[in-house]
This record gives C-alpha cells, structure tokens and sequence, in this order.
C-alpha cells in the first residue's frame, strides 16, 4: 500500500523499489493486480499451507500415548527419538511421517528436545555427601604427600 501512495505522488517504480527494499518486478507486479482487481488486490491473503495429518484428537492422543513412554512401546530405553516417535505415528494412526517432520508434530504440541540427565537411578546422594567431605580430603592428602 505504501509503494502505490508513492507510485501515485508521482514516483517512478525504480525508486520505490529501491526505497521499500524490493524488486522493481515486484512492484511492477503490484501494479498490474491493483490495475485488474482494484487496492482489494493487494491486501494481505493468509497461505494456510499444506493441512496436518494429525487432527487435534489425534495430538492428545499421540501425547498420551508418549507420557506412557518408550519402554511401554517395546524400546530398550526411555528415550524418545524423532524415529522413534515417527513409528509410534505409524503404528497407532497409519500415517507416515518423517523423523523431521516429527519434529513439527512435537513443536504443535508444545514438546521441546529434552537431554536426559545422565544420572544412575541408584545414585545415593548422602553417600556422594559424605564421600566429598570425608574421603576425598583424606585421598588428596595422601596424593599430595606421594
């Protein structure tokens, strides 16, 4: 809209290319649609993009199914992959995603990549405690004195 209040102050679409930043071909091309459909022509149109495959019952199902984690699904480990979560897709709902394309499954429903804590779940924190304060200080004199 600015380029054609520019163009009718008497601007040549040279200039107003270069003032907006553009193309002189795209001012060129707002023109000829202003021309054909009238100023409605060059309002904002939203592109929706290609439709999800999964509706949003499938998303809170495919959460839920998730929350269970990956040992309830038959994986080795509790960590979900991208291909991981693609073949759970595939297997509950029959549809095909790519592992990137997973990635945009998550990101809809507000799933971010996590790292799992590498900590052993038999870890004995007071034990850790007591090993800093009593152990160590006795191991490091003794190393010091070799």
């Amino acid at each position: 809209m600015r380029g054609m209040t520019l163009l009718d102050q008497g601007w040549l679409q040279s200039e107003v290319a270069r003032k907006l930043g553009v193309t002189p071909a795209a001012v060129s091309q707002w023109v000829k649609a202003r021309d054909e459909g009238g100023e409605e022509a060059l309002r904002a149109k939203p592109h929706p993009g290609r439709r999800p495959k999964l509706n949003d019952r499938q998303l809170q199902q495919l959460e839920k199914l998730l929350r269970r984690g990956p040992r309830k699904h038959g994986y080795p480990t509790e960590l979900w992959t991208l291909k991981r979560v693609a073949e759970a897709i595939q297997k509950r709902f029959g549809v095909h995603y790519e592992p990137s394309g997973v990635w945009h499954v998550l990101n809809r429903m507000g799933w971010s990549c996590q790292k799992p804590e590498r900590r052993a779940r038999e870890r004995d924190e007071d034990a850790i405690v007591q090993w800093r304060q009593k152990d160590w200080p006795r191991i490091k004199k003794r190393a010091t004195k070799r």
